[in-house]
C-alpha cells in the first residue's frame, strides 16, 4: 500500500522554526520527485517547495526562497522541509506530494503528483 505520512506541524510564534517531515512507503521512493504544498485558509492548494528524485534539483516558492530548506534521506524514506522564521501568512495544511514522471519546470502544478499525504496543519502566530 502506498503511503505518505506527514508530521511535524504545529503552533508557533512567528519568526519561530518549524520541521516537517515526509515518510514514504509502498513504493520505490528513490525514484519519485517530492514536493510540499500548502491550503491556507480560504486559498487553493500552492506549491512551496519540491527535490528531485536524484536529490540534485531543488524548488521553492518565492515567498519562502532563503527561509526554507527542503533535503532528503533516501536510507530513511522521508523529505524534509526546515522552516524559518515562520510568518502567519505561512499559516495552513502542508502536504508532500510524490511525482515520477517529474519535469523541473512544472515542479509547482498539482496535477505531476501521483500520491499525497493527508496533510498536516502548520499554524504561526503574530
Amino acid at each position: 500500500e502506498v503511503q505518505l505520512v506527514d508530521s511535524g506541524g504545529g503552533l508557533v510564534q512567528a519568526g519561530g522554526p518549524l520541521r516537517l517531515s515526509c515518510a514514504a512507503s509502498g513504493f520505490t521512493f528513490d525514484y519519485y520527485a517530492i514536493a510540499w504544498f500548502r491550503q491556507s485558509p480560504g486559498k487553493g492548494r500552492e506549491a512551496v517547495s519540491c527535490i528531485s528524485s536524484t536529490d540534485v534539483g531543488t524548488y521553492y516558492a518565492n515567498s519562502v526562497k532563503v527561509r526554507f530548506t527542503i533535503y532528503r534521506d533516501n536510507a530513511k524514506n522521508t523529505v524534509y522541509l526546515a522552516m524559518s522564521s515562520l510568518k502567519p501568512e505561512d499559516t495552513g495544511v502542508s502536504y508532500c506530494a510524490a511525482s515520477y514522471n517529474f519535469f523541473a519546470t512544472a515542479w509547482y502544478l498539482r496535477h505531476v503528483y501521483d500520491f499525497w499525504g493527508q496533510g498536516t496543519q502548520v499554524t504561526v502566530s503574530s
